[in-house]
């Protein structure tokens, strides 16, 4: 179907769109505010804490609110023109984003936990922490946290970088079917 309309079959459901650029802009937001905060010793960086880690509360619910919508719809199949590697590397690297949205939130949490440091939801509710400060589990989920956005960033520019590629270079609609 190269260089033709998208049909709704050819398409994620709205559902998944919604999830997939809602996470996108919480995902790059939480990075942004995670790059920020071990580069900065502002006044503000303690504001960014407490709002990144409530945020991170809210993107575990939502990765798996996405990731049971996206098991309950149909996907569209990728062009028939890409090779079995091509197809079986572009499932991998979904449910790795997938493994690392669920990852990421987990050890920032078990970091503050080890660190005992409970994490406030915006005045809602509280999420407990040790009673006692266990400072190497906290550094062990420090650093995890640290490899984890690592990863997370590097897969997130090759999934962009390879939307952009089917959309350019090879003018399928696998890019247009998430608009």
């Amino acid at each position: 179907m190269t260089n033709a309309q998208t049909t709704d079959s050819d398409r994620f459901s709205l559902s998944m769109r919604l999830f997939h650029w809602g996470m996108a802009a919480l995902v790059l937001s939480m990075l942004a505010a995670g790059l920020l905060m071990v580069t900065s010793l502002q006044p503000w960086q303690l504001t960014l804490l407490n709002i990144h880690k409530a945020c991170g509360v809210i993107a575990i619910l939502l990765v798996t609110a996405r990731l049971i919508n996206r098991l309950r719809h149909k996907l569209p199949a990728l062009p028939k023109e890409l090779s079995a590697w091509q197809k079986t590397v572009a499932k991998v690297s979904h449910w790795l984003l997938y493994i690392l949205m669920f990852a990421m939130p987990v050890s920032g949490y078990l970091m503050q936990y080890f660190a005992a440091r409970p994490i406030d939801i915006i005045g809602i509710f509280r999420l407990p922490a040790a009673l006692q400060v266990n400072i190497q589990y906290y550094s062990l989920f420090r650093e995890l946290h640290a490899v984890l956005a690592i990863s997370l960033i590097t897969l997130i520019a090759l999934h962009a970088g390879a939307a952009l590629h089917h959309h350019f270079i090879r003018k399928d609609t696998v890019l247009k079917s998430m608009l």
